[in-house]
């Protein structure tokens, strides 16, 4: 594994660790804003192992889509909660009179985690 992407799995795990602290603060919207920063991290390390970087979010997260769901190389489902992630993220960073619940953003960390889980076995496996 590249140097790069154990690091891009570690901001990972950091994020979580952090979207766990702050949500058990009751700052609900900046942790999801930190779960979604998990799997987005996740993304382009499994991106990057295979030489590939993108300057967005919306390249990253389709190509992801590319090299990973449409093949079924992963499960398809990762995609969608990258697709997810993001949208409840905007709601969080961005919108005036909208929150995320404490339900979504549960759901995300354990996307999150989950996400991480398939990573870490994928990128054990000898190619």
């Amino acid at each position: 594994m590249k140097p790069e992407v154990e690091e891009l799995l570690d901001k990972a795990r950091r994020s979580l660790k952090t979207a766990k602290t702050i949500f058990k603060d009751g700052e609900v919207d900046f942790a999801g804003s930190r779960a979604y920063y998990a799997l987005f991290y996740i993304a382009e390390a499994l991106l990057l192992e295979r030489g590939l970087a993108f300057s967005s979010h919306s390249s990253v997260i389709a190509n992801f889509g590319k090299e990973f769901a449409k093949t079924q190389t992963l499960n398809p489902k990762f995609h969608n909660f990258l697709i997810k992630a993001q949208d409840r993220r905007n709601i969080g960073d961005y919108a005036i009179g909208k929150h995320l619940t404490k339900e979504e953003v549960q759901e995300m960390m354990e996307w999150g985690r989950e996400f991480l889980k398939a990573a870490e076995n994928f990128l054990a496996q000898p190619f």
